[in-house]
Parts: C-alpha cells; structure tokens; sequence
C-alpha cells in the first residue's frame, strides 16, 4: 500500500521504518509545513512526492493510507481530510482531544468507506499478548500497578517559560493524555471498561498535567497508573493475583514478563525476544484488517479506543483540564 505521512518528526520516522519492514507499505508521499522539510524527509526514505499544501495531497489520487503524527490539537482537522478524500487514515495516540471529535472522525470513516486506526503499538506486541494469555494463571486479580514516567526533553525549555506543544492545553497536551494512554489502553486491552475513573494530577502552569495518578476501578480490584513528564521511574510493572504476580519492566514495550507463584515462589520467565523496531507489528495488524476487510478486528481496535479516550476526557475534566476543542 502506498503511504503518506504528516509530520516529520522522530515518531514519524520510527513509524515509516516500521511500515516498511512489515513488507506491507512504501512511503509515497510527506507532508510538512515546509516544503523544503517534507522534500529532505521524502528523500531520506525515497519518496517520491513532498508537499506543503495538506489539501492537495489530500485530494492525490496515488496515496492509500496517511499516518499522521501532527500535534494532539490537530490530529481530527488532519485525519477528517484525509478520510473526506478516501484515504484509510492511522492517527498517532492519542488519536483526538474527545469524544465530539471521535464520533465525528469515526462515522466519516464509514461514511467513505475507509478504516480509521489509533497508532498504539503495545497492544500488538508479542509480549503483550503473551501477559494476556497469562493472566488466568495468577488466579483472582487484586490489584494492578501500572506507570510510564519519563521527564520529557521539553520540560526545561517549559521551565525556562516557552510553551512545547505538549505542556500546553492550546495543542491538547500533558501527561495523562501524551503518556498515560499507554498504560491505560494497557489496563482496558487486559480488563475491559472500568466502572470509574478518578484523575489526581499534578498541574503545572497553565493548568496542564505534568504528571498524576489515574485510578480505575473493576469489581473486585483497581488498577493503579502512574504517569509523568516531570520524573523518571525505575519501578516494576506488576499485576496481583491471589494465586501470584505477574512483573513486567514496563508498559512500551513490554521486554520483560515474570511470573512468581504464591505457594511456592517460584519464577518463570515468559517473555519472547521481539523486533527492536517493535511499532512494525501495529504495522502489520493495520495492514492485515485493511487487505482482509477484518470487519470485526477493526471494530475490537475501535471500541478499545472509544473506552481510553472517554477515559482520558473524563480524568481530564474532573480536575478542570479543559482544551480548546473541548468548547
């Protein structure tokens, strides 16, 4: 499949790797405001066509599908377009800044007869899949721990007063929504919808969320997530079983998967060596529901994303985190 790509940052480049290592995609087409920007990536990977008007690559009648990677506020203008031509869009996480925006992106999908994907590459991994498939051997869940927190290399320049593009609610940025969706598609993928949801967020100037916990809760358990772009974290994943543990070194990608028994305290390792380039396999599924017309493999991906973005929005609202978007 033909591909085109708006952005030209180092997401976009991982992704485009990973396209083309799944055997599925060639780059065909970039995107960026500077023309002199989308022609240097183009040549980088052998694309054949730049452009710096969205509307006329848009309306190419050579691209199949778009991979955008734009900045958070923009990604619903962006994929709307590229939908309204035909085009099948993956938009990278998180995919818009609501619900208002995701109803309206999904039904114009259907409406031109085209599949719309939330990039999010550890629900595809080996790894993942392997966790899920071990869960039933913990027994009982009890409890879970869940984090990604990593100071950003933006954060200086936000303390020295500028304003990057995701420490500020103008481009609908933060941690919840930047970081927090990975554990949190983690904990939907593996337990489904919670019956709550309750956001403390650390707020930074201008009321967006340089880090918080986000408590979900299930019958008979919650999963805690820990995210941040303020501090680091050397902590364990962990899943608590009456039965056992369940350890991973973290949410994306999972590298590591342990399981300690109760009774015995025995430990088995259960993790398979995966692809250092790990985004090919989200490359590979979308490829695979696109070519196959996976009817019921899209509509799995969409209800997971429909869950952790109503997550997203209602953890943002309860503590006053509003975008513009949101008005």
């Amino acid at each position: 499949m033909r591909l085109g790509t708006v952005g030209t940052n180092w997401i976009t480049a991982s992704f485009i790797e990973a396209a083309h290592l799944s055997g599925k995609f060639t780059l065909h087409s970039v995107y960026s405001r500077s023309l002199e920007k989308a022609r240097a990536f183009a040549d980088r990977f052998g694309a054949p066509n730049a452009y710096d008007n969205i509307e006329e690559m848009a309306k190419a009648p050579d691209i199949d599908v778009v991979y955008i990677a734009s900045p958070n506020a923009l990604h619903y203008a962006h994929a709307k377009l590229f939908l309204e031509n035909g085009k099948h869009v993956i938009c990278e996480k998180p995919i818009f800044s609501n619900m208002k925006e995701w109803e309206a992106a999904f039904a114009s999908a259907e409406a031109n007869g085209v599949y719309l994907f939330e990039a999010i590459r550890n629900i595809h991994a080996p790894n993942f899949k392997r966790l899920k498939d071990r869960i039933k051997d913990i027994g009982t869940v009890r409890g879970a721990v869940f984090h990604l927190m990593q100071y950003s290399s933006r954060y200086d320049a936000f303390k020295n007063g500028e304003e990057p593009n995701v420490f500020t609610r103008k481009f609908s940025g933060g941690a919840l929504v930047d970081l927090g969706v990975y554990p949190t598609y983690l904990a939907v993928a593996l337990f489904g919808e919670p019956k709550k949801v309750s956001y403390h967020p650390i707020l930074l100037r201008g009321g967006v969320d340089g880090g918080g916990t986000l408590v979900l809760d299930y019958d008979g358990f919650v999963v805690t997530v820990l995210c941040s772009k303020i501090a680091d974290a050397g902590l364990a994943c962990e899943i608590h079983g009456e039965d056992g543990t369940i350890a991973f070194d973290k949410v994306a990608p999972i590298s590591t998967l342990t399981l300690k028994e109760r009774k015995t305290g025995k430990t088995e390792a259960f993790h398979v060596e995966q692809h250092e380039q790990d985004m090919v396999y989200e490359a590979e599924e979308f490829a695979r529901i696109i070519e196959s017309a996976d009817q019921s493999g899209y509509e799995a991906l969409k209800a997971l994303s429909r869950t952790v973005l109503t997550i997203t929005e209602t953890a943002r609202k309860q503590n006053g985190i509003l975008f513009p978007a949101d008005e």
